[in-house]
């Protein structure tokens, strides 16, 4: 039988507590274009655990999927694993499943069909797109509560609730230090993305959350075509700047080479580049390096994740700043939240600034700090490497 959920208003803070003190260590690290690709016929990954072996904690009878985007990019790999580790001590039953790579909406839909059949409590899911909110609307019309990771729905209330980063306070963050660091000086843009077709909250808000933290006019947040390509920034002392190029790249080190190859074949001055996160970042770098740009000095990358081979690329260089967000949070909490509510607790509240979601923070790593800076606190690139995941 279904189990029909109890939808409170409030989370319980032994629940919060518990999960605060999870520990955000490093799992993996890498980009995600190095992991072998999955059998072309397979619809997506999907990994059963085991039931918890002596000494550990009994199953309580919630069981929970996650569907990740993919299980290859340390960011996602991070995830699976804290919630393994928070399955395991609170005795959820969990599945974890992925579609192939970026972009694959029908993996993620058999995924949430699956616990559908299932009769399964919850799903946690970073969606891919839009194309996915017919199957989360079945699955909560079926009785399980669906919590949105890393990713917004379109719109947020396709979900019962969204535990994430502020994706477009990250964008911000390193926007406004890219103001700062400019102090004035043209600014010669590329933007590496990752799709062109089709519209997903953390890709145009990190975009675009950059550009408004230039001082750069943004008329549509959901537009990543709709600031003008060239004008002035006002943050900082304020500046001209021209948008060279807009380039999708699926989000891996692969991508970000040949974006960044293409960016610069339309304009060989860019200074600044934005990448959507570190492995498009990585691929970046190679091709800058490659066209004879010392990064740091001729051109400065800005980034959005925060795992360990992104801020150990900050410490050395390679990237300028970076927004360091927490998939283990992220993931432990949304655990934690179905199985209290499954046991006949309240459900978690919103705790965003914007009311829509529940912040699980942001951090600027950085080890050139701006005053230009408020939309996240700074810290070094050591500080970062501490709390890194991945």
């Amino acid at each position: 039988m279904i189990n029909r959920l109890t939808r409170g208003r409030s989370f319980t803070a032994v629940a919060v507590a518990g999960v605060a003190a999870i520990t955000l260590a490093a799992c993996s690290s890498g980009s995600s274009d190095e992991a072998a690709e999955p059998a072309a016929d397979e619809a997506a990954v999907v990994e059963e655990e085991a039931p918890a072996e002596d000494g550990e904690a009994a199953a309580s009878g919630a069981a929970v999927t996650l569907i990740t985007k993919d299980s290859t990019n340390p960011f996602f790999v991070a995830m699976q694993e804290g919630a393994k580790e928070t399955a395991a001590a609170v005795g959820v039953d969990l599945v974890i499943g992925s579609g192939k790579e970026e972009g694959d909406d029908a993996g993620q839909i058999e995924l949430i069909e699956n616990a559908i059949a299932q009769g399964q409590d919850g799903i946690l899911i970073t969606p891919m797109s839009v194309n996915v909110n017919d199957a989360i609307k079945k699955a909560r019309d079926a009785g399980l509560y669906v919590i949105a990771l890393d990713t917004p729905t379109d719109p947020p209330d396709v979900v019962d609730i969204t535990f994430a980063t502020d994706n477009c306070l990250a964008g911000q963050a390193i926007g406004e230090w890219t103001a700062g660091k400019l102090n004035g000086e043209k600014a010669v843009i590329a933007e590496l993305v990752i799709f062109n077709d089709r519209v997903v909250s953390v890709d145009y808000c990190r975009a675009n959350g950059f550009l408004e933290g230039m001082g750069i006019e943004v008329p549509t947040l959901e537009d990543m075509t709709s600031p003008a390509a060239t004008g002035s920034y006002t943050t900082g002392a304020g500046g001209d700047y021209e948008i060279v190029c807009l380039e999708a790249t699926g989000a891996n080190e692969a991508g970000g080479r040949t974006g960044m190859e293409t960016c610069l074949s339309k304009n060989p001055d860019i200074n600044v580049v934005y990448t959507i996160n570190e492995p498009t970042a990585f691929g970046a770098a190679e091709a800058l390096k490659a066209a004879g740009k010392t990064i740091g000095q001729d051109v400065f990358i800005v980034s959005v994740d925060g795992g360990l081979a992104g801020v150990e690329a900050v410490k050395a260089g390679d990237i300028q700043a970076t927004s360091q967000q927490y998939p283990l949070r992220m993931a432990a909490l949304g655990v934690e939240a179905i199985n209290t509510i499954a046991g006949g607790g309240a459900a978690p509240e919103n705790t965003s600034a914007n009311g829509q979601f529940f912040d699980t923070g942001v951090t600027l790593c950085t080890d050139d700090p701006m005053d230009t800076v408020t939309a996240a606190p700074q810290e070094s690139a050591q500080y970062c490497i501490d709390n890194a995941w991945g």
